[in-house]
């Protein structure tokens, strides 16, 4: 029922939010609507998240469905992103983890991923996900999914296109379309680097993800994903719960020191000064927080 009253509420929002930038004459109102359209496609990212766990709806084809239906918008592979993101929660924050890209020697090419994830991790993701993931990791199984996804975009890109193109507004349908997605992934960048940024490394699921308390705006909009350890230890509670959850596991992330944070806004400033992360580093930043918290 959550998911049932939530996704209409926000796919209606964003409706209402396209048609605004789409006819208002206030350069104002437009981009107040581009950013906020943004800000609702992580609200979707996140169910689209539940959706790779099987916990967005009961039966595992509608969360497939869900799935590569909500992400053709944002031109990413939901099977690339779903078998990436199992992998994730396998590995987390040790070398296998193939989203640990913030982890490194510090050297030019991991400033180059770290910075140019904030700076373009849209097109960054799109590359990964359509491209290198699936080559590197992919079945032929996989790959027939996979296909069948680029194939369904690929369609619906031209459908999309040609009519604007017939109707004299191809640069309009684009701005409307794309700046928004820019804009979603500035906020993607901001939450996913804080979920595991300088906590630490190669020690477990609970140590190795930071909750984020941030405020009950993110909260609803975000779906909870501000909530993270409980997800990283218990990844099919569905998102709705993770505060009780959290409720239930304080003692166990207090016992084991597990990083708590108040703002993304404070954990991202830290990440864009200090920069991609290294062991010995990351053992210097730990040490320093354990001593300012003592």
């Amino acid at each position: 029922m959550p998911n049932l009253v939530k996704i209409p509420l926000f796919f209606g929002i964003m409706i209402y939010l396209t048609w605004l930038a789409w006819t208002t004459g206030s350069s104002l109102l437009k981009w107040s609507a581009y950013l906020a359209l943004g800000y609702l496609w992580m609200g979707i990212v996140t169910f689209m998240h539940d959706a790779t766990h099987n916990t967005l709806f009961r039966k595992p084809w509608k969360n497939w469905v869900f799935g590569i239906i909500s992400m053709v918008p944002l031109m990413a592979s939901f099977i690339a992103f779903k078998d990436d993101h199992m992998e994730h929660h396998r590995y987390n924050r040790s070398p296998k983890d193939p989203d640990a890209f913030t982890m490194g020697k510090r050297g030019v090419l991991d400033f180059v991923a770290f910075y140019g994830y904030i700076v373009a991790g849209a097109l960054l993701s799109f590359v990964h996900f359509n491209f290198i993931y699936p080559v590197q990791r992919f079945n032929a199984r996989k790959w027939g999914i996979h296909l069948f996804e680029t194939l369904l975009k690929i369609a619906c890109y031209w459908a999309l296109l040609a009519w604007a193109q017939q109707h004299g507004v191809l640069g309009k349908t684009l701005e409307v379309w794309l700046v928004p997605v820019f804009v979603f992934s500035v906020f993607n960048s901001i939450r996913f680097i804080a979920e595991h940024y300088e906590t630490p490394w190669n020690q477990g699921q609970l140590t190795g993800s930071r909750t984020v308390t941030s405020n009950p705006l993110h909260s609803f909009f975000w779906n909870n994903i501000n909530w993270h350890i409980g997800h990283h230890i218990y990844p099919t509670v569905p998102w709705y719960n993770l505060i009780e959850l959290h409720k239930l596991m304080k003692p166990a992330i207090e016992a084991e020191g597990a990083i708590v944070d108040k703002s993304y806004t404070g954990v991202f400033l830290r990440a864009l000064a200090r920069g991609p992360e290294s062991e010995q580093r990351l053992e210097q930043m730990l040490a320093k927080r354990r001593l300012a918290e003592a």
